[in-house]
């Protein structure tokens, strides 16, 4: 004897667990994007929204959080159960009668929306799940924070830094480096020629302290492009008398770039003081 159709396939789904699987996509889509967007204009309004993006950029964050909330809205327009149709009947015949005569036992044939999720797929949709709405959640629920020490150092790849250019060394070669930031001489450092040229050269920048090769530690800071996604450590050696601060810890050094016998720069400190955390932890 012969199994039906729906013993095949497996027994159609109740209309709560469609309605479960409906409320679940919703929130998959247009839920989490909404927190996403309160965070973000929250973030904005706090004035902390740089600790995550470089601050030429917050106008789009802002404009895109905007508009992520106005199709949230929008969205309640639309009735449980819209995302799953698809607006076609896959080809199959419209009449009844057709559909008996391609259907042996006289079943009309079952509609997607009623056939069982695939197990695997079911597993994998829910762990996706819950992973993205666990990120969510703690995002919403932890204090903003700048990222760590530990992360520049796991980026650092011991390469040359990619954020900037020749005209940096150019311009650093000229004496006007009151500007420059950890980025910028972290680029001269790996990329001058001529390193007798900064022989001599007034420093005073703040950073992070991390391990060096070449010094007696690195103080380096993240550089960002665009967003925390992009950013990048970029760090000088420090030459300095005394004990060295933790990994970590935000230290002014004030001091002279030197020029080491095997053709190295390095900054020679005068002083090695402790500070808290800038406002602004990154450079742009």
């Amino acid at each position: 004897m012969s199994l039906d159709v729906e013993q095949q396939k497996g027994a159609p789904r109740t209309a709560g667990a469609r309605r479960a699987e409906w409320i679940g996509t919703r929130w998959l889509g247009v839920g989490l994007a909404s927190v996403l967007s309160v965070i973000t204009l929250g973030l904005a309004v706090t004035g902390r929204l740089g600790l995550y993006v470089n601050p030429d950029s917050t106008w789009f964050a802002i404009s895109m959080a905007v508009v992520m909330l106005v199709g949230a809205v929008a969205s309640f327009a639309l009735p449980l159960g819209a995302e799953s149709d698809h607006g076609h009947d896959h080809g199959l015949p419209h009449s009844t009668g057709e559909r008996a005569e391609r259907e042996p036992h006289g079943h009309a044939e079952a509609s997607h929306a009623d056939e069982p999720p695939r197990p695997v797929a079911l597993a994998a949709t829910v762990t996706g799940g819950i992973a993205a709405s666990g990120v969510v959640v703690l995002a919403l629920v932890l204090p903003p924070a700048s990222l760590s020490a530990e992360f520049a150092i796991s980026r650092n790849v011991g390469a040359p830094p990619l954020f900037a250019g020749a005209d940096v060394v150019a311009l650093a070669a000229t004496g006007d480096t009151a500007s420059f930031g950890i980025g910028d001489w972290a680029t001269v450092f790996a990329t001058a020629t001529n390193t007798g040229a900064f022989e001599g050269d007034a420093v005073e920048l703040t950073g992070f302290v991390t391990p060096s090769e070449g010094g007696e530690f690195d103080l380096t800071r993240l550089v960002i492009t665009h967003c925390v996604i992009d950013a990048q450590p970029a760090g000088v050696p420090i030459v300095a008398v005394g004990p060295v601060p933790e990994t970590g810890q935000w230290v002014t050094v004030t001091g002279t770039v030197r020029a080491t016998s095997d053709g190295r720069l390095q900054i020679e400190a005068g002083s090695v003081e402790e500070v808290p955390e800038p406002a602004d932890p990154y450079e742009f």
